[in-house]
């Protein structure tokens, strides 16, 4: 089989499934997928299981699941699933046997005989299949398929996968992907918060295949420069709804950042979600991104690479230090939707502004346009003067009402500190400004207000100036 396979694909869908199932538990929850291959069998025979401990399952998943007997001319699978499932509230576990072959409703679906539970109280969903030729071209989409989305928007859910050839436990390999309780956020936390810590990790742990952070490339999660955005689209008619979901984390390297194998090669990586599982990026996503105005965040953006989905953003003179990650989920309101209609460009460029939008204004003087940086390369220069006017004088009540004016209540302050508290009151004039829409901007009537105390200036957030002077131009 090959990995563009039916079979391939079938059960990446299936995966997805049992995710969904887990994401609406209230409690942790497991995932496990078997790859039992026979040896004595030419080709070989796989048995597969995707077991899941989240709530039983809708019957309506598999009504759009298709996946044909045979591919290029070969026998792949025999067309038949075997499904158990349970809910907490149910008394029995239900099987079925549902065949893809079928495309008659009431013939594809057969209900076999149930299994009582005696009181027990436990829910779950186990879908066991089983196809012919080696299992090697499976296990790389599964890896792949667990290290995006874990714990990228999912931290409920334990995941592990168990490779078999054979009885013999030396054949035996596993794969766990388990939550780490003390990282991640807490069941009552939103989809975004949970997309967004996901992402973090995932930059942070260089792609999940790390099992921790990466000490050449970074110090610490807490340098790492976050926005996000959502939108909502209500239903329409038959149209089910959705919700769009941004997460953006840029990242700056340290310099021993030269001794990791994947370090930064100034390319942005976009994952994409469609309802809490990896999906290839659409192309209305792709054209989305093209049509974004770039250049208002200090971006040229010089060529999109698209490798089956897999999408890469290239920018022209991005300095080799900084690094960009881009997360989208898009998700139905409803579960299970009958409808897979997904956003629109308009859609999707108004949820990466709003994200864009939000990690500009969060961190003073980031993201600044070519514009507003050709300002602020001036700023230095002119704080560095304003603050020479002040210490030059020999008028102490002149030098008190100045420092006055600027929120200091002691004349004992160096011209240092003087001179970066000017600087960055005027950079933080200069993002406020252009964060306004084009036709409501207008010179600040105010750089400095009285009353400020020398210790507000202090609790403030450090700009960091390497972004509008050097980063990102």
């Amino acid at each position: 089989m090959e990995t563009t396979a039916p079979v391939p694909k079938l059960l990446l869908q299936l995966i997805s499934s049992a995710f969904q199932r887990c994401r609406l538990s209230e409690d942790l929850c497991r995932l496990s997928v078997l790859l039992d291959q026979s040896t004595n069998n030419d080709p070989p025979i796989t048995c597969i299981s995707i077991a899941d401990t989240g709530i039983g399952c809708n019957l309506e998943e598999f009504q759009i699941l298709r996946c044909p007997r045979e591919f290029n001319g070969a026998k792949i699978w025999d067309g038949l699933l075997s499904v158990k499932t349970t809910c907490f509230t149910d008394d029995e576990v239900y099987y079925y046997h549902i065949n893809l072959d079928e495309y008659i409703a009431n013939k594809r679906l057969k209900r076999q005989p149930s299994q009582a539970k005696n009181g027990a109280k436990f829910s779950g969903t186990e879908v066991s299949l089983t196809v012919f030729g080696s299992m090697d071209v499976l296990v790389a989409p599964i890896i792949g398929f667990f290290q995006k989305v874990f714990p990228s928007v999912l931290h409920n859910v334990t995941m592990d996968l168990m490779v078999k050839q054979g009885d013999s436990p030396g054949n035996q390999t596993q794969y766990v992907f388990a939550v780490n309780a003390d990282k991640t956020p807490c069941f009552t936390a939103s989809n975004l918060e949970r997309l967004k810590s996901g992402l973090e990790d995932y930059v942070l742990r260089h792609g999940n295949c790390l099992d921790t952070m990466c000490d050449y490339c970074f110090s610490d999660r807490e340098h790492l420069k976050a926005g996000s955005g959502t939108l909502c689209q209500e239903d329409k008619h038959k149209r089910v709804g959705g919700t769009m979901e941004v997460v953006i984390v840029i990242s700056d390297l340290l310099e021993t950042t030269q001794h990791c194998s994947r370090s930064c090669d100034g390319k942005t990586e976009v994952l994409y979600f469609d309802n809490f599982s990896p999906s290839p990026v659409p192309h209305l996503a792709l054209s989305a991104l093209k049509k974004i105005d770039w250049k208002n965040y200090g971006l040229i953006l010089a060529n999109v690479n698209d490798q089956d989905g897999h999408v890469f953003l290239e920018w022209e003179n991005f300095p080799s230090y900084v690094q960009i990650q881009i997360s989208l989920h898009w998700y139905h309101n409803q579960y299970p939707a009958r409808q897979k209609n997904g956003p629109g460009i308009s859609f999707l460029k108004k949820g990466m502004k709003n994200a864009l939008d939000n990690l500009k204004a969060k961190h003073e003087g980031f993201l600044l346009s070519s514009h507003a940086r050709k300002i602020c390369s001036y700023v230095p220069d002119l704080a560095r003067s304003i603050a020479g006017l002040i210490f030059s004088s020999t008028d102490l009540d002149f030098q008190g009402d100045c420092l006055s004016v600027l929120g200091f209540q002691t004349q004992k302050v160096e011209r240092d500190t003087v001179e970066d508290y000017i600087q960055r009151k005027i950079v933080t004039v200069i993002g406020m400004n252009e964060r306004k829409p084009q036709k409501d901007q207008e010179a600040a009537p105010f750089l400095f207000f009285d009353g400020e105390s020398e210790t507000s200036f202090f609790e403030d957030e450090e700009v960091e100036g390497e972004y509008y002077s050097s980063s990102l131009e």
